[in-house]
Order: structure tokens, then C-alpha cells, then sequence
């Protein structure tokens, strides 16, 4: 195959990826927003443990019809997957009850310095400084667009700081399991969705309680609650194969940069069907900096030496099978 080709290839099916994750993502904000809103359905932490037995589902249906051969991941590892990804929902939940809408957004921003620390500190990646700026600017641009009071408490910066962490932790330790353990993101996916289904559905409920001092059980399930319900674990699917598919693909810097489009989307939406009153100045600057921030990251990060890395050998465990990674990555552009 030619270069050229091959080049045009991975550019549409990382397009593809992203849009697919962007859709997916934002879908499920509309649909969990209506549940919690409209229906009363409060327990988030409990329905993300739903979203990952409907993944677990998936992938076993997967698993049956052949799509997903069998791979190995050490209990070690997944059991520091599962704790980072847990303490990432956990701590988000409690983040976003305790602290200001101000301050959880700017612990949300500042996921994209902490992973940039992980990628520098754990792979030896080297930023140029337009790469840098450009991250810079699009945080500025967020920024701009969502932060509006700001009041920060001594239990709420713990919140935000478990939560900012295990996250950046989390996105890292996918990209680094499928690179290291040549796993695809359906592989990785079969690994870790029954481990946190499993976790979520056993304190998601205790924790629901606490949060807001109702219990899930005691709900009024009514038929259109539970067809949102269905809705959102359906939807939830796509949202974590997309999460992994992406970060697979790319890394947890460039997610957390090019994702902040789901943001700025959410914003655009929310203008246009509820209303126009939050639309003022001040956020059309942040989205025009921020989408701008955007493109100059894609650009800088794509010259030589925009973003490199400083030792080229990973260690893998497999490496009689340094093909598979190759083959995998083409079953998650066929999705």
C-alpha cells in the first residue's frame, strides 16, 4: 500500500474515531440530563455501574461471535486500572457536590497539565513550545467559555484533587495497557468493564445514598424512566469503546485537548434549545479562543518534533505477537 494511501486511511478513521466519540459523548449528556432533571433519576454513580454491565454485555456477545480474541492482562494491572477509574467516578461525583460549578471546572482543566506531567514523566515525551502554547490556549478558551463563581473549601480541593489525578491516571493507563499488553480497545474493554460494573454496582448504591439521601431502591420506576435508563446504557456503549478506541489511537493529552470540543459543543446545543440567555460576549470569545487553541494544537502537534518521544523502546510483554496491536487498531477503525 502506498504511503499516501495508508496516511489517508488512518486520517479518516481517526477522524471517524473522534466523531464518534464526540457524538456518543454528547448524546449521553442530552439523555442523563433529561433522566436527572426531568425524571428525578439521581444516582449517578450507581447508572455508571449500569453503563458498564451493558459494556460487559457487549463484549461477551463480542467474545461469542469471534470479534474479540482471547489476551491477557495481569490481575496486578487491572486491579490499578479498576482504582484509578473508580476513585475518577467517585471522586468527580463528590467534586461537583462540593465544590463551586467554578472550581470543578477549572479541576476539570487542569486534567490536561497533569496528564501532560504523566506523558513527560512516565514515556519521556517532549513538547515543543508551540505545542505548549497551544495547549495554553485552549485551556484559556474553556476557561473563558465555563468558569464563572469561584469558591474553593479544604474537603472539596481534596475532592477535585482525587478526582483530577485518578482521571489523568485512568486515560493514561489505557493508552499504556493497549501499547504494552497489545491490547485493542475491545480487548481492554473485556478486561475492565465487569471489574467496574462489578465495584460500581456494589457502592454506587451506598454512595448514591450519601450524596443525595435518596435510595435507588425506593425509585418510581416508570416505563419512559426506564426506556431513558435503556437509552443511556445503550448510548454509554458507544461512549466507553469510543473513550478507549481514541485514546488508543492517540493519547491521554490529545483526548483531554481536542475533547474540550464536547464542551463547546454541550454550550452550542444548550443555545440553541434552551434558550439564548447564557449567550452573552464573553463565551462567544472563549469558543472562537478555544476552538482556535484547537486547530494550532492539531498543527503543532503533528510537525516533527511538536510531540516526541525521547526513548522510542516500550517494553512489551508480547512481543513474538508485535503485529496484533497493528490488527486490533484495524478492528477498532471497522467499528
Amino acid at each position: 500500500m502506498a504511503p499516501a494511501s495508508r496516511a489517508d486511511k488512518k486520517a479518516v478513521a481517526d477522524a471517524a474515531a473522534w466523531m464518534f466519540n464526540i457524538v456518543t459523548s454528547v448524546g449521553i449528556i442530552i439523555v442523563n440530563k433529561a433522566l436527572m432533571a426531568t425524571y428525578g433519576f439521581s444516582f449517578a454513580t450507581t447508572l455508571t455501574g449500569l453503563h458498564f454491565a451493558t459494556t460487559t454485555l457487549m463484549t461477551a456477545v463480542l467474545r461469542w461471535l469471534g470479534y474479540i480474541q482471547p489476551s491477557h492482562l495481569p490481575f496486578k494491572e487491572l486491579l490499578k486500572f479498576i482504582l484509578f477509574a473508580n476513585f475518577s467516578i467517585v471522586g468527580s461525583n463528590v467534586s461537583l457536590m462540593w465544590n463551586s460549578v467554578g472550581f470543578y471546572q477549572i479541576a476539570k482543566l487542569s486534567m490536561i497539565p497533569v496528564s501532560c506531567f504523566l506523558e513527560v514523566m512516565m514515556d519521556k515525551i517532549r513538547y515543543s513550545r508551540d505545542t505548549k502554547l497551544s495547549i495554553a490556549v485552549v485551556l484559556l478558551g474553556v476557561g473563558v467559555c465555563t468558569i464563572t463563581d469561584v469558591s474553593v473549601n479544604t474537603k472539596g480541593f481534596v475532592a477535585a484533587f482525587i478526582a483530577v489525578w485518578s482521571t489523568s491516571l485512568q486515560q493514561y493507563y489505557v493508552h499504556h495497557l493497549q501499547r504494552r499488553y497489545s491490547l485493542s480497545s475491545f480487548n481492554l474493554l473485556g478486561h475492565t468493564a465487569p471489574a467496574q460494573a462489578g465495584t460500581l454496582l456494589l457502592i454506587g448504591p451506598f454512595l448514591d445514598y450519601w450524596l443525595t439521601n435518596k435510595r435507588v431502591d425506593t425509585y418510581n420506576y416508570t416505563t419512559v424512566s426506564v426506556m431513558f435508563i435503556t437509552l443511556s446504557c445503550t448510548i454509554a456503549v458507544g461512549t466507553n469503546l469510543s473513550q478507549f478506541i481514541c485514546i488508543g489511537r492517540f493519547t491521554a493529552v490529545s483526548f483531554q485537548v481536542l475533547g474540550h470540543m464536547k464542551t463547546i459543543l454541550v454550550l452550542i446545543m444548550g443555545f440553541f434549545f434552551f434558550g439564548k440567555e447564557g449567550l452573552n460576549l464573553q463565551v462567544v470569545l472563549g469558543m472562537i479562543i478555544a476552538v482556535a487553541g484547537m486547530i494550532w494544537y492539531g498543527n503543532a502537534s503533528s510537525k516533527p518534533g511538536g510531540k516526541e518521544r525521547r526513548s522510542h523502546s516500550l517494553p512489551t510483554i508480547r512481543q513474538q505477537k508485535h503485529n496484533s496491536l497493528s490488527e486490533s487498531n484495524e478492528l477498532d477503525g471497522k467499528v
